[in-house]
């Protein structure tokens, strides 16, 4: 009886998603009393054994393949599936990103078992005898469900933002298995082609500071304020998608389900209403703060923080005033 963690990487870089899938799944090993292992698949997956060592794992699976030089959720998912039949792992836990999902549902169809995606909560009385009781987003976030795993194996996700990622070394050093996985033709439907490498720096996914726009910014050349407070915060700017839709900005600037979901210190929300699909991605935040002339507002109803004003007076202010303090 193990819990096996599949972990996301792109070519021996391991995601964010991943370490909370890793201290996941050590924290259920640990209530069901026994192992934790994980699964690492392709090209220069080897580079990863030590920072999930570093999370406990007592045995690190290498899954092995030409086919595997890159990203591919068909062959991806095959390899899980035959590491699955070889180990019989009771939980198989994936990250919550669109990778994770599409792999663990791939692997899902392959061994003919149910797999439930977006879980933020697991039962804390699970022994790994029992259906396993989850808690998962549904309806783009708009409620929380409570369902079961009932099945030998249990497929699931964890919802990104939900675990915080903590390292915790284990007794001994992690066993290294490779495990030489068996593909043909048929799981080369889909693969990487070719990349385009996106200009060094941070990112909407990854800042600390997010400022944010929506419909109420007006127009594409209103969100020069926003530029500049993004600027003086060491932040980015987002938008929602109303501010896309207009073609004000690109979609790659847009928060949301539908765009990027942001987990900052600090998100500035000005003149955006917070409608679900907007609240999904943001709702991971540690602080709020809206700017909106709408008290009612759903995303003044949610944020820590508000100003109910005009964002075109008050967002300028608060830039002058952290230059004012700046230059004391």
């Amino acid at each position: 009886m193990t819990v096996l963690a599949v972990v996301e990487h792109d070519r021996g870089t391991m995601t964010s998603a991943s370490l909370g899938v890793l201290t996941a799944a050590r924290n259920l090993a640990k209530q069901m009393n026994t192992k934790f292992e994980a699964l690492t698949i392709g090209a220069n997956a080897d580079r990863l054994s030590e920072t999930v060592a570093n999370f406990g794992a007592t045995t690190v699976h290498q899954a092995h393949n030409a086919m595997l030089t890159d990203f591919g959720p068909e062959a991806w998912g095959e390899s899980i599936a035959q590491v699955v039949r070889k180990i019989s792992p009771s939980v198989v836990i994936g990250t919550g990103t669109e990778r994770g999902h599409e792999i663990i549902a791939q692997a899902a169809a392959r061994l003919d078992l149910p797999a439930a995606m977006n879980c933020s909560e697991f039962d804390k009385d699970f022994n790994g005898t029992q259906p396993l009781k989850v808690v998962r987003t549904r309806w783009g976030g708009s409620l929380l469900e409570e369902a079961q795993v009932d099945a030998p194996i249990k497929l699931v996700t964890l919802a990104n933002h939900v675990v915080e990622p903590q390292e915790e070394l284990a007794s001994s050093p992690a066993t290294i298995s490779t495990v030489d996985v068996q593909l043909d033709e048929s799981v080369a439907q889909s693969f990487v082609q070719d990349r385009v490498e996106r200009v060094a720096g941070v990112t909407l996914a990854t800042s600390p500071v997010v400022v944010s726009g929506g419909r109420g910014v007006g127009s594409a050349e209103a969100f020069a304020p926003l530029e500049e407070l993004a600027s003086l915060l060491n932040g980015v700017v987002g938008c929602s998608r109303a501010v896309t839709n207009n073609g004000w900005r690109n979609h790659t600037d847009q928060v949301g389900q539908t765009g990027t979901r942001i987990a900052p210190d600090i998100y500035i929300a000005c003149g955006i209403s917070g409608a679900i699909q907007h609240w999904v991605g943001a709702m991971a935040s540690k602080n709020i703060l809206a700017i909106n002339t709408d008290a009612q507002a759903n995303i003044v109803t949610k944020a820590g923080y508000a100003v109910i004003g005009d964002l075109h007076k008050v967002v300028p202010a608060i830039s002058a005033e952290i230059r004012r303090r700046q230059n004391k």
